[in-house]
């Protein structure tokens, strides 16, 4: 991990978007050293469990600048969380806000809605959220039983390529803050959550791009009365700042008619590269035998699992020297590698990481 690309990442970020809070997903990449070059750089931080609770606040993060965003949470967690001064927690259920409610009291709370995320490469499905007549019943809850219902929250897809991704979303928002004011209930902020995107083999559109369709459209839906905004970006800060660097372990040929060759690495799917999974995300390789003749190849780990494949339809070529000894480096491997690896699976141990200052 290089941490000054990581620092530049979060400046670019707030950059494009003054006066939003940058609550950085913790999960995306949490080595303690990128956590404290962040802390130290003002930004906060969305956490999902007790432990990321205990990384930000061992590394210099405040209470007040941790979201704990996760709507999937055990009553002790919660209770946990406020124990060590966490006051806002984000929620989708009736029993989740009951229970903020009796073990976080007067915390401010959040509502997740459900968003169709067009234009995603990994959409959230239906998992996180609710519709947006449950969140607004839910917000209404919330002040009845002592928090502060402090405005929606949504995530549209990670590695969202549409600048307009955010649009719909943030339209329910404007007319859940809309019918709630008119009953006395003043929501102030909306929760853009994740999916800025990062540049793998191909480029997404500059950052501006999406800052300007999301402050063009938090205009239109809510006019004068601006709320505060919060945003939870993860692979757009820390995914362009890694490096993996591979080991080839066997280059082979199934079948003599078959121009492919197998490029076996010394990491897979499970070692952190969860991501390949129906090739989603397509990482640039580099090789100490660049320079030379190519040819097409089938990428793979090194596990006895047969799903340990990771490009075989999207297409990579690959020196024709290739050897085994010979390293393969991943970039832009920063984001959802690492916190991804598996505990030993196959004797192969978890994904280290280094940083460089």
């Amino acid at each position: 991990m290089d941490l000054p690309t990581v620092r530049d990442r979060f400046t670019a970020l707030r950059d494009a978007l003054p006066g939003v809070g940058i609550f950085y997903a913790v999960k995306a990449n949490p080595t303690p050293e990128v956590v404290e070059l962040l802390a130290q750089q003002g930004c906060r931080f969305d956490v999902a469990s007790p432990n990321e609770i205990d990384l930000c606040l061992d590394r210099g993060a405040r209470p007040e600048t941790i979201s704990y965003s996760n709507p999937i949470k055990k009553a002790r967690d919660i209770a946990y969380a406020y124990e060590r001064g966490v006051r806002l927690f984000v929620s989708d259920s009736e029993h989740d806000v009951r229970t903020v409610a009796e073990h976080a009291p007067g915390a401010r709370v959040m509502l997740r809605i459900l968003v169709a995320a067009n234009g995603s490469t990994y959409p959230f499905g239906k998992k996180f959220g609710c519709t947006p007549e449950m969140a607004t019943d839910l917000l209404r809850l919330a002040a009845e039983l002592g928090l502060v219902p402090l405005g929606v929250a949504f995530h549209a897809g990670s590695q969202q390529l549409d600048p307009n991704g955010w649009d719909a979303a943030i339209a329910d928002a404007a007319l859940i803050t809309a019918k709630l004011r008119a009953e006395g209930v003043e929501l102030t902020t909306v929760n853009l959550g994740g999916g800025l995107p990062a540049g793998y083999r191909e480029q997404p559109r500059p950052v501006a791009d999406y800052a300007a369709a999301i402050t063009a459209s938090l205009r239109r839906h809510f006019g004068d009365a601006a709320p505060e905004v919060m945003i939870e970006p993860g692979r757009a800060i820390v995914a362009e700042a890694g490096l993996i660097r591979s080991e080839v372990v066997l280059v082979a040929k199934k079948s003599y008619a078959d121009e492919h060759r197998w490029v076996f690495l010394d990491i897979g799917r499970y070692g952190g590269l969860a991501e390949t999974e129906g090739e989603a995300i397509a990482y640039p390789l580099r090789t100490d035998k660049d320079g030379g003749p190519v040819g097409p190849v089938v990428i793979a780990g090194p596990t006895c699992d047969a799903d340990d494949v990771l490009y075989q339809s999207t297409h990579y070529e690959l020196p024709l020297d290739l050897r085994a000894g010979d390293h393969v480096d991943l970039i832009g491997t920063g984001a959802y590698t690492s916190s991804y690896s598996s505990v030993a699976f196959n004797g192969f141990p978890p994904l280290a990481t280094y940083c460089v200052r």
